[in-house]
């Protein structure tokens, strides 16, 4: 039997390069606001700060893509030390993902200026939505995402010229006070709740195993565009964020030197003082609190307005904290342009950021399926994450990516408390895989290099230690599915060494049948293809190949339709059932009919190419497909793989489609050409 994994290196880095900013760029979009929430017109010196620290991680992956060239990132750099610190840092990224996916479809209705109540139940159906289009396997999704990535840089460049006002009257504005008045551990624990600016940067280390050849090159080309662009332009909007009038509670951004962290509290306080000394110790001025409508009802007049005053001061922040970056392209451009301009600007902000937050929700969902799919790979989780649908999807996986996100954002959907449950998995597992770079002396890395992750891994393991210790919340988060990942994992494992059972192929049924069949190629008898699957199928092939003394193929193309696949980890007809019963069904009918049969089993991305170049590759004069049953809805999604073989077909070659369904008859000598192209 012929078995290949296709892994076609056909990803440049100018494809790559818009799929990473569409991760990792994602992340200004409320990062900015948060920063300016935490330390206000400090702010800025913050983020030149994580610019640096941007700047040296994309370094680091650099060569981190170089020395992993098959797919790299935390799971392969740390299983290369230890399975159980792969789990570890693959769990801590899957909490980044279901954060990530989750925070992205919050903020994405927050930009499109959704009321308030119907944010959440959008989200839900947006996130359902999400994953029943990739059940489906659609590709489209993907160029989705490439060309929203495009139109938000164009966006963003716009924004850029139209905030030049502002960067300059922001780099006016700039204040130390805020470092004078703050104790260095309470400034540094604030430097570290804005990390999750570095979320994204794994993406690129998983796109390695399709990069073009020298990887090296195309990671560098990959990372180092889009890292000095969001670092670049993060500096210009956060300046420019410092420089708005945008007034919170009577007071404009540009005169706030307070950081509205410490002003929240101050509110919080001025209302919990009113109430009566028995009932204010149930409220903190530290955190966000909600009133009953009954509660808010008994209120006197004097509680009544400091209560409306909190509420307003709340929802004031929220504004810029939830879209920074349509209240920058509003003001910037009602600046230069008018108010109505720059209404209609502000609009087409807020709908061009909202749907690439929808699609790094996207990205996030397929990132935790492929993740799954690693882990079930390896036996870290249940084989049935590996079980494939038609399409290719890890369709358990998907369920699990879809659900957990849901039900996050329906415990809790304040942008601050998901992006503080966020940040340890996002720096949790880059220090992971940058600590396992250092450590692995058979990666070839020069001493200059290796000493360089060193110092880089030990600081990013110091910010993921403050913030362990200092947001327990995030802590518990991530802590929590950790400890469930390796708890599966030695349930997992006890039962292996319990049962003694083996754990090699099995060597009975269809799968016996295909490895017996011994492969002969007369190269001077036709050659015919059978893409298609079923009984009836098999008979009409078997049939035409017995009459034309034909050699007769059978391809099963196994569509991926995950992210991170690494050399091993693509599904193999060991566990492939239905590749092994449609293969094995042709085989038995073929070896009754004395047919020389060949099957091939293949993995690859793309499905009509597969079928193409092997047709081509053995050199048959006829292919025979099977008419689609899938929905036309279905077809639109992921392609007509008919249609698009068709199209390509070269001349020469008989294509012949018939229905699955079909029952074949025998036919009569001369039958069974279909239409030469």
């Amino acid at each position: 039997m012929l078995v290949t994994e296709s892994r076609p290196r056909n990803l440049r880095w100018v494809h790559a390069g818009p799929l990473l900013y569409g991760d990792w760029g994602t992340s200004r979009l409320y990062v900015l606001g948060l920063a300016f929430l935490y330390t206000a017109h400090a702010s800025v010196v913050y983020l030149a700060a994580i610019g640096l620290l941007m700047l040296a991680v994309s370094w680091a992956y650099t060569h981190i893509c170089r020395c992993f060239p098959d797919g790299g990132g935390v799971y392969t750099a740390a299983r290369q030390l230890s399975p159980t610190l792969s789990v570890i840092g693959s769990t801590l990224l899957l909490s980044g993902y279901i954060m990530t996916a989750a925070i992205s479809v919050i903020e994405a209705f927050h930009y499109f200026h959704v009321p308030d109540g119907w944010v959440l139940p959008l989200s839900v159906v947006s996130i359902v939505l999400i994953g029943g289009v990739n059940y489906l396997g659609a590709k489209s999704a993907g160029k989705f995402a490439l060309i929203i990535a495009l139109v938000a840089l164009g966006v963003s460049a716009v924004m850029a010229v139209l905030a030049i006002p502002y960067f300059i009257k922001g780099v006016g504005s700039i204040s130390f006070e805020y470092f004078h008045e703050t104790a260095p551990t309470h400034a540094w624990v604030n430097f570290t709740k804005i990390c999750l600016a570095l979320a994204g940067v794994e993406a690129v280390a998983n796109m390695t195993g399709l990069m073009k050849e020298p990887v090296s090159r195309e990671a560098k080309k990959t990372i180092w565009p889009v890292s000095i662009e969001v670092v670049g332009l993060n500096m210009i909007f956060g300046l420019a964020l410092t420089a708005l009038t945008f007034s919170v509670l009577g007071t404009a951004l540009v005169d706030m030197h307070t950081p509205d962290e410490i002003r929240l509290q101050e509110t919080r306080a001025e209302f919990v003082a009113t109430l009566p000394a028995e009932e204010q110790s149930r409220y903190s001025h530290e955190a966000p609190f909600e009133l009953s409508r009954e509660r808010v009802e008994l209120l006197n007049e004097s509680q009544r307005e400091a209560w409306d005053r909190l509420e307003l001061h709340e929802e004031e922040v929220e504004q810029y904290t939830n879209a920074s970056m349509r209240v920058i392209a509003q003001e910037t451009a009602s600046n230069a342009m008018g108010a109505e301009l720059g209404m209609i600007f502000g609009n087409i902000a807020g709908i061009t950021f909202g749907l690439l937050l929808l699609s790094a929700t996207n990205t996030a969902v397929m990132a935790m399926v492929s993740v799954f799919f690693a882990m079930g790979s390896d036996n870290e989780l249940p084989k049935a994450f590996t079980k494939l649908n038609y399409s290719g999807v890890p369709w358990i996986g998907l369920i699990a990516s879809v659900i957990i996100p849901i039900i996050v954002i329906l415990v809790e959907q304040d942008v601050t408390m998901l992006a503080s449950l966020y940040v340890l998995g996002v720096t949790g597992a880059i220090t992971v895989t940058v600590l396992s770079s250092a450590i692995n002396k058979q990666l070839e890395l020069g001493p200059k290099t290796r000493i360089f992750l060193w110092v880089l891994g030990l600081f990013l393991f110091s910010i993921s230690l403050t913030i362990a210790v200092t947001q327990p919340i995030s802590t518990a988060f991530s802590g929590t599915l950790v400890a469930l990942a390796l708890g599966v994992r030695t349930v997992r494992n006890k039962a292996v060494i319990d049962t003694g059972e083996a754990l090699e192929a099995p060597t009975t049924g269809w799968l016996k049948l295909l490895r017996d069949i011994e492969i002969k190629i007369n190269p001077d008898k036709p050659k015919i293809m059978l893409a298609a699957r079923g009984r009836y199928q098999s008979e009409y092939a078997i049939d035409l190949a017995k009459r034309r003394e034909a050699t007769l193929f059978a391809i099963f193309v196994r569509p991926i339709r995950v992210m991170d696949l690494r050399p091993g980890q693509a599904p193999r007809i060991e566990t492939d059932e239905a590749a092994q019963e449609s293969l094995g069904t042709t085989a038995m009918l073929a070896k009754e009919a004395g047919v020389n049969f060949v099957p091939i089993y293949v993995t690859s991305q793309e499905v009509p190419e597969e079928i193409l170049d092997h047709t081509v590759t053995y050199g048959c004069d006829t292919l025979i497909m099977g008419k689609s049953r899938r929905s036309v809805f279905s077809r639109k999604l992921e392609g007509d793989v008919v249609s698009e073989v068709s199209r390509n077909l070269p001349e020469g070659i008989t294509m012949i489609t018939r229905a699955a369904e079909t029952p074949h008859a025998i036919m009569p000598p001369g039958m069974g050409r279909g239409i030469t192209k």
